[in-house]
C-alpha cells in the first residue's frame, strides 16, 4: 500500500510534499525536468514508507492513503503507478 496524489493537485502542483517525503518517491520535483510538463506530482508506490507526511503538507488535500482515496478518484491509484512504468 501507498499514499496517493489525488485530481486536486492537478494545475497546482504545490511541493510541499516533496520536502517533507524522508526518502523522496514524489515526483517530478522542481528541479526535474518533466516538471513543467505535468499536471501534477504522483508517489511511486513501490517507494513509499506509509509516513502520511505528504497529506499532513498538502495545500490542497490531494493526498491520501491507498485504502481511503475517495471513490470518485480511485482511478488516480493507478494513475500514480503508471507514472512510475513509463
Amino acid at each position: 500500500m501507498a499514499y496517493v496524489i489525488t485530481e486536486p493537485c492537478k494545475g497546482v502542483k504545490s511541493t510541499e510534499c516533496v520536502n517533507v517525503c524522508p526518502v523522496n518517491c514524489i515526483h517530478p520535483t522542481p528541479d526535474e525536468p518533466d516538471f513543467p510538463n505535468v499536471e501534477q506530482l504522483y508517489i511511486n508506490p513501490d517507494e513509499c514508507i506509509e509516513c502520511g507526511a505528504c497529506a499532513s503538507v498538502c495545500p490542497v488535500n490531494a493526498i491520501f492513503h491507498e485504502n481511503d482515496v475517495p471513490e470518485q478518484w480511485r482511478e488516480y491509484i493507478e494513475i500514480n503507478a503508471r507514472y512510475y512504468r513509463g
